[in-house]
């Protein structure tokens, strides 16, 4: 019995096939092997074609089951994972209108301040706990007063991930949690946010239908089945955007834990137990995958609450295994409460981009990573008073959108070296975290443990200890990705799985680091000088 995950990404899709039964992934792939086009008609636009999107999938499918050897029928649930924060604008006939305006499109930022500032600080923070921004919606409010012939065409808007699923199954739907990263979700009202809706003078029927994170949402058409391989009826039972996904692959769902990446950008996702929000709007709150999830007296998270917190309809098909009774969409309880799951998303455009630049620029030449690594860890926590802050990326969200440039600070001709401001670098990025971690704190966010895949800076042994050593966090290693989670969230969404911790039983810890209270003074010390520079 196998699970396949997608991840549609603004630079590659993905697919893995896994094992339901071992948790183990046994393909993976992903297209083009070259970063995907990304059109920029104008200075911070950022379009792709959605078909390009669905092309790539069918190439990264067909590899996947060419080298698993498996049979569509073996395949029980696809799962969706997806570039957050996009716009597809489809017909009545299921086309594209335009190209989506994706994540990194920043021209719709004048529409969500004019926005916020018409409706009010209470009334944004309070119901959609975020400035509109440069969200979904204010992406919207651009074609429709730039593109109105293509506005009046279109029928429904749409999620990368949703598109997706629609090309797969023909019907057309979205989740809350998508809804909540679009700007479209009221918290307060728990439902779609009408008085943006009337704002912006978009119609309510242009939101696709509701349906739970962990649910069937459709299945593979007879046309898609083709196209793809796969067997027609195939479910789709889970779809999220890549960061609640990535939390998802590192098996983060509840209060005080927290996934981590750093990229290029990096990523700071922490889940909160109770509605909250950033007054400054300098870190997002959405709903994390199981937000709206029943637990049982005791705890355990199951199956899925109803719109609203109604109860939800037990009807389903149902299955067997190991002698269970199991529910589409996984085990329920009327009895059951709905859990308030939020995730808080800390974003930093400066990250692992200075580290590059930091080895293409400063490094000794032909040096690799590991060895970069090795070289500025001679250096003592501090770099000798030398401190770098990493913004040279673009404006930062966590500084109120200032675009304040990277800029270095303190450096001394007799002392520093190369190594030097190699290691500053990288306690900058690391700095850039703690500082953000510290907004999510306030908002009474416990950070005990960061979880985070064995990949790009979290590959820097010396990047690790700063950043254990100044948050007093442990951190834990995987080896996973977007696709694998994406694949075991159709196993929880099917019901195969129980819940979140029976589905990644088999996730592997890879290393744990754990904060050097010896060095805690001497790694906060650097932190305090380098936030003195801000």
């Amino acid at each position: 019995m196998y699970l396949l995950g997608y991840d549609i990404g603004s630079s590659s899709v993905k697919a893995s096939l896994v094992n339901g039964d071992t948790g183990k992934c046994v393909a993976s792939a992903f297209y083009p092997k070259q970063e995907a086009k990304i059109t920029a008609v104008k200075p911070g636009w950022a379009e792709q074609d959605p078909e390009m999107w669905w092309a790539n999938l069918k190439l990264a499918t067909a590899d996947v089951m060419q080298q698993s050897g498996a049979t569509p029928s073996e395949i029980k649930a696809i799962g969706i994972s997806y570039q957050m924060h996009g716009l597809v604008c489809v017909d009545k006939n299921q086309k594209p209108l335009r190209d989506a305006i994706i994540w990194c499109d920043s021209r719709a930022v004048p529409y969500g301040n004019r926005a916020f500032d018409a409706l009010g600080e209470q009334q944004c923070l309070g119901h959609l706990l975020n400035s509109p921004g440069n969200f979904t919606a204010s992406k919207l409010a651009w074609v429709k007063e730039n593109e109105p012939a293509i506005f009046e065409q279109i029928d429904k808007i749409m999620l990368p991930g949703d598109y997706i699923a629609m090309k797969l199954s023909g019907e057309i739907c979205t989740t809350i949690s998508g809804l909540s990263e679009g700007m479209f979700w009221d918290f307060k009202e728990q439902q779609v946010a009408g008085f943006l809706m009337e704002y912006f003078g978009f119609a309510m029927d242009l939101i696709p239908e509701i349906k739970p994170t962990f649910s069937e949402q459709g299945r593979v058409t007879a046309q898609a089945a083709a196209e793809l391989g796969l067997a027609e009826g195939t479910p789709i039972c889970y779809r999220a955007g890549d960061q609640p996904n990535n939390a998802l692959s590192l098996n983060v769902f509840n209060p005080g834990e927290v996934a981590a990446t750093a990229g290029t950008s990096g990523v700071v996702y922490g889940v909160l137990g109770s509605v909250n929000y950033d007054p400054l709007s300098r870190v997002n709150t959405f709903a994390h995958v199981n937000h709206g999830q029943r637990t049982t007296d005791n705890g355990q998270q199951t199956g899925h609450a109803a719109l609203g917190g109604d109860i939800a309809s037990l009807v389903a098909d149902q299955m067997t295994k190991d002698g269970r009774a199991v529910l589409d969409g996984g085990f329920a309880s009327l009895a059951a409460e709905p859990l308030t799951r939020l995730g808080v998303l800390l974003c930093i455009n400066g990250t692992g981009i200075l580290n590059s630049w930091m080895k293409r620029n400063v490094a000794p030449e032909g040096i690799s990573y590991t060895e970069m690594n090795e070289f500025c860890a001679k250096v003592p926590i501090g770099a000798e008073g030398l401190s770098i802050l990493p913004f040279g990326n673009g404006a930062e969200r966590m500084l109120q959108n200032r675009e304040t440039g990277c800029s270095v600070h303190g450096i001394q001709f007799n002392i520093h070296s190369k190594a030097h401001l190699l290691r500053a670098a990288q306690e900058g990025i690391v700095f850039s975290f703690a500082y953000g971690m510290e907004i999510m704190q306030q908002m009474g966010m416990e950070m005990k443990t960061i979880h985070a895949g064995h990949a790009n800076m979290f590959l820097s042994p010396l990047f690790r200890d700063t950043l254990a050593g100044v948050t007093g966090a442990t951190i834990e290693l995987y080896d996973t990705d977007g696709s694998v989670g994406a694949a075991k969230g159709a196993g929880m969404g099917l019901g195969f799985y129980k819940d979140n911790n029976e589905a990644f039983a088999s996730l592997e810890k890879i290393q744990i680091i754990t904060p050097n209270e010896a060095l805690k003074d001497r790694y906060l010390e650097a932190y305090n000088r380098w936030k003195s520079f801000l």
